[in-house]
């Protein structure tokens, strides 16, 4: 008996250990998340110097107007289409956080799928890579696509869910603009297709609910991926 309990403790502790060490993109199963706690796994803290260290240079540039401590770092989990759970992160900044942290946790609980939620700097900050690789990302000091103008972004005010099913399409002089340029086949809002995200789905509704703009209602462009606030 005293044995038993000794190894469910030891496992507690080992999980525990764990989970204080999981990062982006691992995988974790239910009962994991359980012995772990669920709301540890769905925060927002100041950026750390860890973490900095890997935004410096990529998404938080040399010419970042942003200070630091305005930005924060958000872990959370997310289930693909294929019901994986995975932990994710993401930076904003901190006047929405609470907003995003609340959004997630909902879309995770209602079993939405995100399909990959990692830093945009694990893609170089190369925005059209990390959509292209369907990355649900948020800061990123950098300018609208083609433009000069800075996007809502740089401030960490924007949130992109699954760019990949859910491009930015422009007609400019009869030519049709997708970014990321892969995305072609689903400009075609019509079809059926996974990550696919609809007006007045859940993932629309609780963005909604807190106040952000979806980029799919906009009337010059759509932005199906863009929530921004």
């Amino acid at each position: 008996m005293m044995k038993g309990v000794l190894l469910s403790i030891l496992l507690l502790f080992a999980i525990q250990a764990k989970g204080e060490g999981w990062r982006a993109g691992d995988v974790v199963t239910r009962s994991q998340i359980e012995s772990y706690g669920i709301d540890r796994l769905f925060v927002a803290e100041p950026i750390s110097d860890e973490i900095f260290e890997r935004m410096a240079g990529k998404s938080y540039k040399a010419e970042c107007t942003i200070p630091r401590n305005e930005l924060r770092y958000i872990r959370a989990l997310h289930i693909t289409n294929e019901g994986i759970i995975k932990v994710g992160e993401m930076v904003v900044n901190r006047a929405i956080s609470d907003d995003i942290i609340y959004i997630l946790r909902r879309l995770f609980d209602a079993e939405y799928a995100i399909e990959r939620m990692e830093l945009v700097d694990n893609y170089n900050a190369d925005d059209e890579a990390s959509m292209a690789a369907n990355n649900s990302s948020a800061f990123n000091f950098r300018t609208t696509p083609g433009g000069t103008r800075l996007s809502a972004h740089s401030r960490g005010m924007a949130v992109d869910i699954n760019p990949l099913y859910n491009p930015y399409v422009k007609v400019n002089g009869g030519k049709v603009i997708v970014a990321p340029k892969s995305a072609d086949g689903y400009i075609d809002r019509n079809k059926t297709f996974p990550y696919k995200i609809c007006k007045g789905d859940l993932c629309c509704r609780l963005f909604a609910e807190r106040g952000f703009e979806w980029g799919g209602d906009y009337r010059t462009i759509k932005d199906y991926q863009h929530f921004e606030k």
